[in-house]
């Protein structure tokens, strides 16, 4: 799954569609801070579901913090066969 929506990440890299929000995030007025102001603001979402003790908002919000992640990655040309090298290696 991962995978495939990193997949769609990169095609909308390749093909913007207008109003996609992955489109706007890649290429935005704020650039990279954009992506990383996702990123904070979904953290603090699953720490805050994690607090709460609210196992279904911890499920949609780390699904969103995983999609803001791909779309730093995407944006920092780093392929998902990356990091997994890096978890095999650590695994070692």
């Amino acid at each position: 799954m991962l995978e495939e929506l990193y997949e769609i990440i990169e095609d909308r890299k390749r093909n913007p569609v207008e109003g996609s929000y992955t489109a706007k995030l890649l290429y935005g007025e704020k650039g990279i801070n954009g992506i990383l102001e996702k990123l904070g603001e979904e953290m603090t979402e699953v720490i805050l579901a994690v607090k709460d003790g609210k196992r279904e908002e911890v499920v949609y919000e780390v699904a969103d913090l995983l999609y803001h992640l791909l779309v730093l990655l995407s944006k920092l040309e780093i392929r998902l066969e990356e990091v997994y090298d890096e978890l095999a290696r650590r695994r070692k």
